[in-house]
């Protein structure tokens, strides 16, 4: 969840589905409530890697058709990165 879904009735869908949801309130929020601050600055990070993932035109378009192909693409970016 990101800032911009932090209303009552997503935050209840989440906890009601078992997750949750580290997204700070908004704040003029009359009640807000306490979240974990450093699982929500990992989550940043997590979007980073998606983003320079999707410099990987193959994975972007996924012109693999195999799932294990696909799998085996996935793998060998995300070396790629840990190398940068």
């Amino acid at each position: 969840m990101d800032r911009a879904y932090e209303g009552n009735e997503t935050r209840q869908l989440a906890l009601d589905l078992g997750l949750d949801p580290v997204v700070p309130p908004h704040p003029l929020r009359a009640q807000p409530w306490a979240y974990n601050t450093e699982i929500y600055k990992r989550r940043n990070e997590i979007e980073r890697l998606f983003r320079r993932l999707k410099g990987f035109r193959r994975i972007f378009s996924r012109f693999d058709k195999l799932d294990v192909m696909f799998a085996a693409f996935i793998h060998f970016a995300l070396i790629v990165e840990s190398l940068r």
